[in-house]
């Protein structure tokens, strides 16, 4: 048996799976083995597993072994196994260590490296893998990687003919399941003369 994966938040009493023998006489149900932890909890007649207890993400997978026995003899018995995996929620949105940066950015340049923007995830996995993106601001002008959170310029500036300054929102979404996840700074570039 391989239920579907089990949520880090599911809460005791959760329906895990239901495990079923074809036999003329009932039969009495049992985990024999592998759940050390005490994760689980059987009905001893229906056969319905459910949570026992809160779960720990770094305990699974968990395999136990559930054993149907004769309820008149029990040494006429079969066991099955039971793969139990568990998912990480997305439980925190990528942050930046400031909301607000300010960089200047000298007129004349050619297209160049501005900043290098790292946010944090305090999640595993895909929950705390991070890309970058622009949410707003002039994307004729700058631009980021969104691998490396590497912001740039794509153009010369002239400080006499151009706003000297310019506000680029950026972000940083995991991939976070069930759903993505989102941190934002603001920068501001200075155009100095």
């Amino acid at each position: 048996y391989q239920p579907a994966p089990l949520s880090e938040k599911s809460l005791p009493d959760t329906f895990v799976v239901q495990i079923s023998v074809l036999y003329e006489v009932p039969v009495i149900y049992s985990i024999v083995s592998g759940d050390e932890k005490g994760y689980f909890i059987i009905d001893s007649s229906t056969g319905v597993i459910k949570t026992r207890k809160s779960l720990k993400l770094e305990d699974f997978p968990v395999t136990f072994n559930v054993r149907a026995r004769d309820s008149s003899n029990s040494s006429i018995f079969n066991d099955v196994s039971v793969t139990v995996e568990v998912i990480d929620e997305n439980d925190f949105p990528p942050s930046f260590p400031s909301s607000l940066l300010e960089e200047r950015l000298e007129e004349n340049l050619p297209a160049t490296q501005i900043v290098q923007l790292k946010a944090q995830d305090n999640d595993t996995g895909r929950n705390g893998f991070l890309t970058y993106g622009i949410l707003s601001g002039d994307r004729l002008k700058f631009r980021i990687d969104e691998a490396t959170g590497i912001l740039y310029s794509t153009v010369s500036f002239d400080y006499e003919e151009e706003p000297t300054e310019y506000q680029v929102v950026i972000y940083a979404e995991d991939d976070g399941i069930p759903e993505k996840k989102r941190g934002y700074c603001t920068v501001v570039i200075k155009i100095t003369d």
